[in-house]
C-alpha cells in the first residue's frame, strides 16, 4: 500500500494499492462522468488491460477509506522518466479531492523511490479540469507533445 497520509475533503484517507484478486473487479468498473470520456476511457478496465498487456505500466487501485474509488497507473519511459497515466476517479466520487490526493500520493512515493528522475504526464489541451489540477500540483509544460496531448513535468521542489 502507498499511503502519504493525505485525505479527501470528507476526511477519508486516500491510499494506492496494487490491483489484486480482491479488488480488480471494483477497479475495472470505475467510470468517469460522461463528459470526460473524450479524454479518458469509459471504464478503468481498459487501463487494467493495458497494464496487463504492457511491460511499461503498473495499475494501482485508488482507495478512499475502505472503498475503491479510482484507478491510476505509472510507468518508466526509455529515458528513465516516470510517467503517470490512466487516472480515472469514479463519477460518484469526483469533486472530493480524491484525484488530487491520489496524484500527490503517487508523486511523493515516486520521488522517495528515486528522486532523480523526472515525473511526467500528458493531457489533452482542451481538458481544462486536468490542466487546472496538474498546474496546481506543480506540473509545468515541457513544450513536448505526446500524440495530441501536452506533456508536463513536475517541478523540482528543491
Amino acid at each position: 500500500m502507498i499511503d502519504s497520509g493525505l485525505c479527501d475533503r470528507a476526511g477519508r484517507p486516500v491510499t494506492l494499492r496494487p490491483v489484486d484478486d480482491d479488488n480488480w473487479r471494483a477497479v475495472a468498473d470505475v467510470a468517469p462522468r460522461d463528459d470526460q470520456r473524450t479524454w479518458v476511457a469509459a471504464l478503468a478496465a481498459r487501463y487494467l488491460l493495458l497494464s496487463d498487456r504492457s511491460e511499461v505500466w503498473t495499475s494501482l487501485a485508488v482507495y478512499a477509506g475502505p472503498d475503491v474509488v479510482g484507478h491510476l497507473m505509472w510507468g518508466v519511459d526509455d529515458d528513465g522518466s516516470r510517467w503517470l497515466g490512466g487516472m480515472v476517479i469514479d463519477a460518484s466520487q469526483q469533486g472530493r479531492g480524491v484525484g488530487r490526493a491520489a496524484v500527490r500520493t503517487l508523486t511523493d512515493w515516486l520521488r522517495r523511490q528515486d528522486g532523480d528522475h523526472p515525473i511526467r504526464l500528458s493531457y489533452h489541451p482542451d481538458n481544462q479540469a486536468a490542466a487546472s489540477l496538474y498546474t496546481s500540483l506543480g506540473f509545468r509544460p515541457t513544450g513536448a507533445r505526446e500524440d495530441a496531448e501536452l506533456v508536463v513535468e513536475l517541478a523540482d521542489p528543491r
